[in-house]
């Protein structure tokens, strides 16, 4: 069952540009959920269930496939065809893994939950920024949270990628930057080694593309396990436009938020 949450909002427009126009895109936020066999009337946080919530754009295939796809594949991508959009199919295979399993020794008392979002945080001109969150918790010691932001053109109808920003050779200035933002927020000195706290690849600070839009910044997310252990959660890290200005190519998404 998909059951619509509210009705339509809007995107408030900016300033214009070459990259930039007045169009906003209409949406409704859609809910897809499903309960074990075993709920009865029990609450969620009693039984093993799925929810999976996200918002559905009029008038664009494109857009809404790329939405469904990212959700599908939050946790599962690894196993999973890359552009499988049927949510229905992944919450009910969610709670056919449950059903099948429930009586196990293993399993036998646990309560498998599986929640994901598509929340749009905003409408900036040309620009649809989103965030994406999932929790899920199938056994084990403790579940998996994970975040994932996506931005995404509604003039060329594609996700804005580092590329589409920022001047060829960015990669080295803006990790050099953010490594710096980086030492600061985390109270360590210019020559502090990554080795005894952090996952860093060979030891070495890097950014990865988890890179969400801001009218501050470029807003990068470490998931956990990703670069810290888990009970140090989630790593933010807000790298503003005027650390990078010489980087960021002229008439973009981003060129509304520049003075």
């Amino acid at each position: 069952m998909i059951t619509v949450l509210n009705s339509c909002m809007w995107g408030v427009p900016k300033k214009q540009g070459s990259e930039i126009n007045t169009d906003t895109l209409a949406y409704t936020y859609q809910t897809i959920k499903k309960r074990a066999s075993d709920c009865g009337t029990k609450p969620d946080s009693g039984c093993t269930f799925v929810s999976v919530q996200y918002p559905e754009f009029k008038s664009n295939a494109i857009l809404n496939d790329s939405v469904k796809t990212r959700l599908f594949n939050l946790f599962w991508a690894d196993t999973k065809p890359a552009a499988d959009t049927d949510l229905q199919k992944y919450a009910g295979n969610f709670i056919d893994v449950y059903e099948k399993n429930k009586d196990d020794a293993t399993v036998k008392g646990l309560i498998f939950t599986a929640q994901s979002s598509a929340k749009i945080l905003r409408q900036d001109s040309s620009l649809v920024t989103f965030k994406f969150n999932g929790y899920v918790f199938q056994g084990g010691a403790h579940g998996n949270t994970i975040t994932y932001f996506f931005n995404w053109n509604t003039k060329t109808n594609r996700p804005v990628l580092l590329n589409d920003i920022l001047v060829n050779g960015y990669n080295d200035r803006l990790t050099t930057i953010g490594e710096t933002i980086f030492r600061k927020n985390e109270n360590l000195s210019d020559t502090a080694s990554l080795a005894r706290d952090y996952f860093f690849k060979g030891n070495k600070f890097a950014l990865n593309n988890n890179f969400l839009i801001t009218p501050l910044g470029l807003r990068f997310l470490y998931n956990q396990y990703e670069i810290k252990p888990y009970a140090a959660g989630q790593t933010d890290l807000l790298i503003p436009y005027t650390k990078i200005k010489s980087l960021l190519l002229p008439h973009t998404v981003v060129s509304q938020y520049i003075k």
